[in-house]
């Protein structure tokens, strides 16, 4: 069994230049120009590896980010206008998700055959592995319209979503036009590429204490799909808008990730662009912030761990140059003692009276930020309130922020006692240069209360955009539609705004070198903006999209 689908392998992050150091190949899983992920042996499956191997080594965990008229955002005029006429002909839009019902009509040309240039399956070993890759299945256009001529089309090509995410998401951005006109995506003659993730493994569902049967996805497997997807638009010479429907609340929310970083770099090279969503955290309370008073060196807070969630993990990150030790007390008044920074250390402490166990990592420096984080990991949590206590070191006012998972890790009935419903876009949503698209209500033109709010830890200006979020015409398995409300059917919805745009500078040749950050620049600058709100902000970012309105200014006679 290849070692980065096997279990008793943890896949670490490594830097490239620290590749020699290693003897094997089998080691190793190529990444991207900076990073790799090491596969080591995961012997003892103790939470408190995470100690032995740094936090930064570790994936993050990722979940889904969602559960009409086109006229909303200006396509219509586009469309309509026959010096424009902007379908997202030649221009690739790359899904990575849950994968995709290539069997639904929502994916198909009148004539029967397939919308859909390739789906890399990464949960099917049996199939021919894609060019450079070392597990998964890849399924070219060709088979997948040889399996829809076939009376069992499974038996050739056995790729299905059963979650239905990963369909919604692909047709929002690019489904075929129905017979009766009720549906339609954004660009329905954009070719698909469908990246069908697999689960996070067991082992780092482990680190972080998330029950097994929870569907969520790891960074490193995220990271090499966006490669695969990239590769195939050099490969067609053709435009690719890469579409994420997926976040995490863990990491610094300041876009330095691997999986951020990686985005970046894309979103900088001409022909690739990158819509990812804002996340449905802003009305969840999963997120706290303090800065204490001047002369005031220490914070007190608590949060509520309700009956559901007997393992959960919090992250708390400290603006330099704090220096924070923590106590602990839980439910029962049995606190801990103050527990100082430290490079990598673990701690797994007891409390006797409620029978829970705390994993603590109170880390100096954590090496893509360069700021303190504490993670704490609770095991067979007593429900109740538990509170904690900061101590700066340095006998300085300081200021931090803490938040618990995203998505489906954690219930409704765990939450901060006083949240605040900022700062709680989900990564890779706080990299500089993607398109973040929060979701507004496109029929009273409210945002939506769950969408994620800016701005990133570090003050920069996210989300950029808003697109319609609230029921969204989408297609589901089995050949049926239904709706999707997020901001990831927002960020589908914006994926497909931005191919119309790629396809008029790139594929019509009126500007060959645009990159995706530039497209992301134009649709900022002619966003619809309310002249009662001052933007940017954030909420709205910088407006709602309106395509219309920059082809009118910008490519206009």
């Amino acid at each position: 069994m290849e070692r980065i689908l096997d279990n008793n392998y943890y896949d670490l992050f490594v830097n490239n230049v620290l590749i020699p150091l290693h003897q094997k190949d089998s080691d190793i899983t190529y990444l991207n120009e900076r990073l790799s992920l090491e596969h080591v042996p995961a012997e003892s499956m103790n939470a408190c590896n995470l100690g032995l191997y740094s936090y930064n080594s570790f994936s993050s965990i990722y979940t889904l980010n969602s559960i009409v008229s086109l006229d909303k955002s200006g396509i219509t005029a586009v469309q309509s206008d026959p010096d424009l006429s902007l379908f997202g002909k030649d221009v690739l839009i790359g899904i990575i998700d849950t994968g995709i019902d290539y069997r639904h009509q929502a994916f198909k040309n009148s004539d029967g055959t397939t919308r859909i240039q390739s789906i890399w399956d990464q949960t099917d070993q049996n199939g021919e592995r894609p060019e450079s890759f070392t597990f998964g299945s890849e399924y070219s256009r060709d088979l997948i319209n040889k399996a829809l001529q076939s009376d069992d089309p499974l038996s050739i090509v056995p790729s299905v979503d059963t979650n239905g995410h990963g369909t919604a998401i692909s047709s929002i951005a690019a489904g075929t036009q129905t017979n009766d006109q009720r549906f339609r995506g954004v660009v329905p003659e954009s070719d698909l590429v469908v990246v069908k993730l697999k689960n996070a493994k067991k082992n780092l569902k482990d680190i972080f204490l998330i029950p097994d049967e929870l569907l969520c996805f790891q960074e490193s497997d995220i990271m090499l799909a966006a490669r695969y997807l990239a590769a195939v638009s050099q490969k067609l010479n053709k435009p690719m808008v890469i579409c994420i429907a997926l976040g995490t609340s863990q990491g610094g929310h300041d876009g330095n990730g691997p999986l951020s970083s990686y985005l970046d770099y894309l979103a900088q090279l001409p022909g690739i662009g990158v819509a990812v969503s804002a996340g449905n955290e802003g009305n969840k309370h999963r997120h706290y912030f303090n800065a204490t008073l001047p002369e005031v060196f220490y914070s007190d807070f608590g949060l509520n761990a309700g009956n559901a969630d007997s393992t959960f993990f919090m992250e708390i990150w400290a603006s330099s140059p704090a220096q924070l030790s923590i106590s602990i007390t839980s439910p029962p008044r049995e606190n801990t003692r103050l527990i100082p920074p430290s490079i990598n250390s673990c701690i797994n402490y007891n409390f006797n009276l409620s029978q829970t166990n705390v994993f603590i990592n109170n880390i100096i420096y954590e090496q893509n930020t360069g700021d303190q984080l504490i993670l704490l990991r609770f095991e067979n949590t007593f429900p109740g309130t538990w509170n904690f206590h900061l101590e700066n070191y340095n006998h300085e006012s300081f200021s931090f922020h803490a938040w618990l998972p995203a998505g489906n890790l954690i219930t409704d009935e765990t939450y901060f006692i006083n949240p605040d419903p900022n700062v709680t876009i989900t990564s890779p949503g706080n990299a500089l240069s993607v398109l973040t698209v929060t979701a507004y209500n496109q029929f009273n033109n409210y945002i939506l209360e769950e969408s994620g709010r800016g701005y990133t830890r570090l003050g920069a200006i996210k989300p950029d955009i808003a697109a319609p979020g609230y029921h969204i015409p989408c297609a589901v398995p089995g050949n049926k539609y239904g709706t999707a409300t997020g901001t990831g059917a927002a960020a589908a919805h914006a994926a497909g705004v931005m191919a119309m745009v790629f396809e008029w500078g790139i594929v019509k040749e009126n500007y060959i070198q645009m990159t995706g950050s530039l497209v992301n620049r134009q649709l900022i600058w002619y966003a619809m903006r309310d002249k009662a709100i001052t933007y940017p902000n954030n909420i709205w970012g910088y407006g709602q999209v309106e395509i219309n309105n920059l082809f009118e200014v910008v490519y206009g006679d």
